[in-house]
C-alpha cells in the first residue's frame, strides 16, 4: 500500500478549502483517507498563520512510516523544514513541438528566398 500525504478538497464552488490527509495512494482525491492532519485555505493571504495549519507530530510520524508527500504538500511542508522540496526542471516542456518546428523552418526558408530578391 502506497501512502500519500495530500490535499483533499472541500468547500463550495469557487471557494476551495483543503484538508491535509494521509491516504492510500489508490483512493480518490476526495475519497477515503486514513487520518486528517490539518487544513489549507488558499484564499487567505500568504503570510496569514491560519492559511496552513497541521499537526506537525502526526505529519512527521506518517513520513517516518513511509508516506510520500505530493508535490504541493512537499512545497507546503518545506516552509517549516519538514521536507526538502526543489522546483522541478523540465527543459523539454518548453521545447517547440513538431508542427511549430515545421512552421519555423518554412518561415526561415521564405525569409531566405525573399532576401536575394530585395
Amino acid at each position: 500500500m502506497s501512502l500519500k500525504i495530500r490535499l483533499a478538497r472541500g468547500g463550495a464552488k469557487k471557494k476551495p478549502y483543503y484538508f491535509i490527509v494521509a491516504a492510500d495512494g489508490r483512493s480518490a482525491r476526495d475519497g477515503k483517507f486514513i487520518e486528517k492532519l490539518g487544513t489549507f485555505d488558499p484564499l487567505m493571504k500568504k503570510d496569514d498563520p491560519k492559511r496552513v495549519q497541521y499537526n506537525e507530530e502526526r505529519v512527521k510520524y506518517w513520513l517516518k512510516v513511509g508516506a510520500q508527500p505530493t508535490d504541493r504538500m512537499a512545497r507546503i511542508l518545506s516552509a517549516n523544514g519538514i521536507v526538502k522540496w526543489e522546483r522541478g526542471n523540465n527543459p523539454k516542456k518548453a521545447e517547440p513541438k513538431a508542427k511549430a518546428k515545421e512552421r519555423a523552418a518554412a518561415k526561415a526558408e521564405k525569409a531566405k528566398a525573399a532576401e536575394p530578391a530585395a
